[in-house]
């Protein structure tokens, strides 16, 4: 087994430990340990939220959860040989559980904090907490499903340089001038008072506080682009910013569909990854490279009977009629399925849930047929202990009476 280079003390939070975890992205964070082409190492990671969720039948906790300290990562690590311009090589050797915690949460986070895909037609708090057997999960919150993890890291990046915290900043902030009291609001800027900045101290990270990108979206170094496909067996490509790349992760997931709609969609857990690192000099300009790419893992759930959703980009309330909007029209297809999965005795949450969190398939299928984008939202039909399939009869069972967790 790889070496453990960071731990996560789970009775701990995590700005207690002794090598903090951080929650912002800045090319100041100082490197936790430096690694030779060819090592390998593992990283323990806390859930997302650093484990301010609990494995209980309340949403008290996802309604209450303060979105300014997410998500903590777990690094950064440095590379020897790595330096601007160059591929930092990762592969996912292995990635699971913690055997202290194997348990998982979703989150339907309410329109007033985070909100997620489908917001107006699911605006309050809600949870879903999943138990591992094996490679299986079940919930006691969302009965008749049971499916094999496909089991990934959420987030997983490099440092970005001072060009490119710059350039993003400046995108975003004139992005949240459009609207910047849109509620969910347009995206998430700095925020000082809850960053913490790693093995980063005193004034200095206080000074890098101030500009620190925080960790929600996906951007060129990486980040959170929550790709369900990144598992085991994985190799990502990530381009170097800074001496020794700076590689972090964490937001580690069970099993995630598609697009994670519920924005805490996925599966969300504490885990660990089994990481090697390599480097490709030059990769950036070798192969045109401006985001990272991947190899998908050979390793996931294998179905061979889907149930198949589309939508189109018309609006579901006005029935405004939008040009190749890819947007709504995924939206309509979730919405679809939604209704479906209700005829089977689920509530639209838990239905909701299931689409975030099962292996679920989505797709752009159309995109040039003026004016409709056409997307597809592809359900595993043997995730259910029962036949979703439409027939003449109808229906052919209820799902036991039962819900998602709710707030008090």
């Amino acid at each position: 087994m790889a070496r453990t280079a960071f731990t996560a003390e789970l009775t701990k939070a995590p700005e207690q430990q002794a090598i903090k975890t951080h929650n912002r992205w800045h090319p100041d964070i100082p490197m936790v340990e430096w690694f030779k082409p060819g090592d390998e190492f593992r990283v323990e990671c806390y859930d997302w939220t650093g484990g301010q969720i609990s494995n209980d039948d309340s949403a008290n906790d996802v309604r209450d959860v303060d979105l300014t300290k997410v998500h903590y990562l777990s690094g950064p690590f440095a590379v020897e040989g790595a330096e601007p311009g160059d591929l930092l090589v990762v592969d996912l050797n292995d990635v699971g559980a913690l055997p202290d915690s194997p348990w998982g949460f979703t989150g339907i986070f309410a329109r007033d904090n985070g909100g997620g895909f489908l917001t107006e037609h699911f605006p309050d708090a809600r949870k879903a907490c999943w138990d591992f057997h094996g490679i299986y999960t079940t919930s006691r919150h969302v009965p008749g499903v049971r499916w094999p993890g496909i089991i990934h890291p959420g987030l997983i990046g490099c440092l970005p340089d001072r060009a490119l915290l710059d350039r993003a900043n400046q995108r975003e902030a004139e992005l949240l001038a459009t609207d910047p009291n849109r509620v969910p609001p347009l995206l998430a800027p700095p925020h000082a008072d809850t960053a913490l900045m790693g093995q980063m101290d005193g004034a200095a990270a206080q000074a890098a506080a101030q500009e620190a990108w925080r960790t929600v979206p996906p951007r060129e170094h990486g980040g959170n682009c929550d790709i369900k496909n990144l598992s085991r067996g994985s190799r990502v490509y990530f381009p170097v910013y800074v001496p020794g790349g700076g590689l972090s992760m964490g937001d580690i997931h069970w099993s995630q569909g598609d697009g994670e709609i519920t924005f805490c969609g996925a599966i969300e857990m504490a885990g660990f990854l089994d990481i090697g690192v390599d480097v490709i000099k030059d990769g950036i300009n070798k192969y045109g490279v401006t985001n990272p790419i991947f190899r998908p893992s050979p390793i996931e759930p294998h179905y061979s009977e889907y149930i198949v959703f589309e939508g189109i980009s018309v609006d579901e309330h006005t029935g405004e009629q939008y040009y190749l909007d890819a947007h709504v029209a995924y939206r309509r297809a979730c919405l679809n399925a939604v209704e479906y999965l209700k005829k089977f005795g689920y509530t639209g949450e838990q239905a909701y849930v299931i689409l975030g969190t099962a292996p679920v398939e989505g797709r752009v299928s159309g995109i040039v047929d003026i004016p409709n984008a056409c997307c597809t939202v592809a359900i595993p039909t043997g995730i259910f202990d029962f036949d979703i399939k439409p027939t003449a009869a109808g229906p052919s069972r209820q799902v036991p009476s039962s819900s998602v967790a709710v707030t008090s």
